[in-house]
């Protein structure tokens, strides 16, 4: 048993993996970032996540409890976020940690009006673009795609106001939930739906405009990346597609690449996608006779 705790205990065969902590530090908790996404949804969909039992007369009411909450709990685990980041290096000290976890936690705060503008169209791409959908309650409430969505649009805010490692947690949950797997560095327009959903990628540079639409199976990734001098790919390239205005992209296509796909652009199933695409182009396989 002592040589088995000595073996396990060796630093040159866990160094990569093991993380230095203090005794106040923590990595952020993935359960208290499961409440915040919930509490967020239940702000920008009321009624539909969180306690349905208000109407409009005590709506106000309800959100600035929930926003208090947020608050809370955004504070804590972003300072855990920003503890982490610094646990390797000299880290500030903690009053500045907490000084900075609050004006970020603010500053998301604010965002939220702007973020259920954009939700909202999200939820009326996907609800004007499937006959099969009876009611935006429905797309709310069933759709894969709106849960991978609005996870990723939170996990954009934090990532835009400089959360490490939160984003990814978050873009991760809907990940494993759903299938769709979004980078939370990716820049998404509004108007945005994926139908069915399972199987997409979206890579960390990639730019999509407004009114896109993928099916399953999509990815939109990069080829293959240099190297630095040490053999370690060179991270913050623009490695991955541009997608404009109004362009659909069916099931299992992969488009590769730092490559242009023109406004209102089709891109049909199964294709293989490296080169720009013009405008109102139409990509389809070529059918022998």
């Amino acid at each position: 048993m002592n040589d088995l705790v000595k073996r396990l205990s060796d630093y040159d065969t866990l160094k990569k993996v093991y993380h230095i902590s203090g005794a106040e530090l923590s990595y952020p908790s993935s359960a208290a970032l499961r409440e915040i996404v919930d509490i967020t949804r239940s702000i920008i969909f009321p009624g539909y996540f969180g306690s349905p039992s208000f109407d409009l007369q005590t709506l106000s009411y309800h959100i600035g409890v929930n926003i208090e909450k947020l608050r809370c709990l955004l504070n804590k685990q972003i300072f855990a976020a920003l503890s982490f980041d610094f646990c390797e290096g000299e880290k500030p000290c903690d009053d500045l940690l907490k000084d900075k976890s609050n004006t970020i936690a603010e500053a998301f705060i604010d965002r939220l009006p702007t973020m259920r503008e954009t939700l909202v169209t999200d939820v009326e791409a996907a609800y004007l673009g499937d006959p099969a959908a009876k009611s935006y309650a429905e797309i709310i409430l069933c759709y894969p795609a709106i849960k991978a969505i609005s996870n990723y649009r939170i996990a954009h805010e934090l990532l835009v106001l400089g959360v490490p490692l939160i984003p990814r947690m978050i873009g991760e949950m809907a990940h494993s939930e759903t299938g769709i797997d979004i980078h939370p560095g990716a820049t998404i327009g509004k108007y945005f739906t994926i139908d069915h959903g399972t199987g997409v990628v979206i890579g960390e540079t990639t730019i999509i405009g407004d009114h896109v639409k993928l099916y399953q199976g999509v990815t939109l990734g990069a080829k293959s990346f240099p190297l630095d001098e040490n053999g370690n790919p060179i991270k913050n390239l623009p490695r991955h597609p541009i997608i404009e205005d109004n362009v659909v992209i069916y099931s299992n296509a992969t488009v590769l690449g730092r490559i242009t796909v023109g406004e209102n652009a089709v891109i049909g199933g199964n294709i293989w996608v490296t080169n720009d695409v013009e405008k109102g182009a139409k990509i389809v396989q070529y059918k022998r006779n």
